[in-house]
C-alpha cells in the first residue's frame, strides 16, 4: 500500500498577557528566521504554521514542536503569548483585519463575517497521485469527517461564555458560503463545475475560498483535510494527520468513487460531533441511527486499521483516541477548567522555551 506524505497546517492565536486577541502578527513574523514557513491569516491576531512535507509521525512531530517553540518565543519578544485554541476566550467579536489586499477584499467583500473569523483549524494535507484521485478520496473522507471533528474539538470557551459546543469554531466557519460538508463529486468536472458556480455568483472570490471540510487543493497535489479545530498539543496534531493519512490510504486503496450518504444525515452527524465532542452520542452516517461516540470512534479506526498497520501506527491511533476519552480532549480540558474558574488562556498556552 503507498504511503503518502503530509503536511500540516496551525493556525494559532496572539493575545495579550491579559489574553485578549493581540493584534501583532506581522511584527511578531518579522521576529522569526527566514526558513520557517509561517504565515499571516485573515486576522492580525492569527499566524499559521505550515509544516514541512513529512513521511513518519515521528517526523511531523519534531517539525511541529519545533515551530510552535519557536513562533511561541517570537510572541514573546513582543509581549503576547500563544495559544493553542481554537477561538478567542476574551475579547470582543470583531478582530482587525490583516493589512494584506486579499483580506482587505475579503473584509469589504464580505463585512462582519470576516471581521468575526479570528478562529483557528488545524488542516492536513495527504498527497495524492492526481485531482482525479483527489476527488474521488474526498468522497471517502466524507463519512468520517464528524468523527474527526468530534475528536478534535477545541473551542467550548468564547468570549468568557460556555458556548455549549464542544467545537464553537466549526459552527462560526460554517457560515461561509463554500464551507461545510463536502459534496458528493462525480469528477473533476463536477468539482470544477461547482467551483464555477461559486466564482460566477460571487458567492467566492477565488477557488481557495472553497472551503469545504476536505477539498482537492487548488495548488498542491494533495487533498487537505480542513475539519478540525487547532489541537492543544502537538500530539493530538500528530494523532488527526495519522488518521487522515490513513483514511486516504484507505480509499486509494479501494479505488472506487466512494459511499453516498443522505446528506441530512451527514449534516446531523456533524452537528452532533460539534455540540457534544467526544462526550455525547454520535451518529452512524450509514444507517442514521445513534451510537455511543466510541462506536464511532471504534469504527473509524477499525475502517482505516489496514492502513494504520501499513503506517506502523496501529498503536499510536488506538492509544491516542483512548487518552482522549480517558483524559479528555481540548474541548473537555477546556470546559473543566471554565467550570472550575481556572484560566483557560494558560491551559491552551504553548510556553516559549527558556532563555540560555
Amino acid at each position: 500500500m503507498r504511503q503518502p506524505a503530509i503536511g500540516v497546517e496551525e493556525e494559532l492565536l496572539l493575545v495579550s498577557a491579559t489574553g485578549d486577541p493581540l493584534p501583532r502578527s506581522k511584527t511578531v513574523l518579522d521576529e522569526l528566521d527566514d526558513d520557517l514557513d509561517v504565515a499571516l491569516e485573515l486576522t492580525r491576531a492569527q499566524v499559521e504554521i505550515n509544516s514541512p512535507v513529512c513521511t513518519t509521525a515521528d517526523e511531523l512531530h519534531a517539525r511541529l514542536t519545533e515551530m510552535r517553540a519557536a513562533l511561541a518565543a517570537a510572541a514573546a519578544e513582543e509581549g503576547g503569548r500563544l495559544l493553542a485554541i481554537a477561538v478567542p476566550p476574551h475579547g470582543h467579536p470583531a478582530q482587525l483585519v490583516t493589512r494584506k489586499p486579499r483580506y482587505q477584499e475579503m473584509a469589504e467583500r464580505y463585512g462582519q463575517l470576516a471581521r468575526e473569523q479570528g478562529v483557528c483549524g488545524c488542516h492536513v494535507h495527504v498527497d495524492v497521485p492526481d485531482k482525479e484521485s483527489a476527488v474521488r478520496v474526498s468522497n471517502h473522507l466524507r463519512p468520517w469527517l464528524p468523527a474527526l471533528l468530534a475528536l478534535t474539538a477545541n473551542s467550548p470557551v468564547y468570549l468568557d461564555q460556555d458556548t455549549g459546543f464542544a467545537s464553537w469554531r466549526w459552527i462560526m466557519w460554517s457560515r461561509w458560503p463554500s464551507a461545510g460538508p463536502p459534496p458528493y463529486l462525480e469528477s473533476v468536472e463536477h468539482y470544477e463545475a461547482m467551483v464555477a458556480m461559486h466564482l460566477a455568483t460571487g458567492t467566492v472570490m477565488d477557488e481557495q475560498m472553497i472551503y469545504w471540510d476536505a477539498r482537492p487543493s487548488s495548488h498542491l497535489p494533495t487533498i487537505e483535510v480542513r475539519v478540525s479545530d487547532v489541537s492543544m498539543t502537538v500530539d493530538e496534531s500528530v494523532l488527526l494527520a495519522t488518521l487522515c493519512r490513513a483514511l486516504v490510504m484507505t480509499a486509494l486503496e479501494d479505488g472506487g468513487r466512494g459511499p453516498t450518504l443522505e446528506p441530512q444525515i451527514l449534516r446531523a452527524g456533524y452537528w452532533l460531533a460539534a455540540r457534544g465532542g467526544l462526550t455525547a452520542d454520535g451518529l452512524d452516517v450509514f444507517t442514521g441511527e445513534k451510537l455511543p461516540m466510541r462506536e464511532v470512534m471504534e469504527s473509524l479506526r477499525q475502517h482505516a486499521a489496514p492502513a494504520l498497520e501499513e503506517l506502523d501506527a496501529a498503536e499510536l491511533v488506538k492509544e491516542g483516541i483512548e487518552r482522549a476519552f480517558r483524559d479528555g480532549n481540548g474541548a473537555m480540558k477546556q470546559r473543566a477548567a471554565f467550570r472550575a474558574g481556572d484560566d483557560v488562556v494558560a491551559l491552551t498556552e504553548i510556553k516559549p522555551p527558556p532563555k540560555n
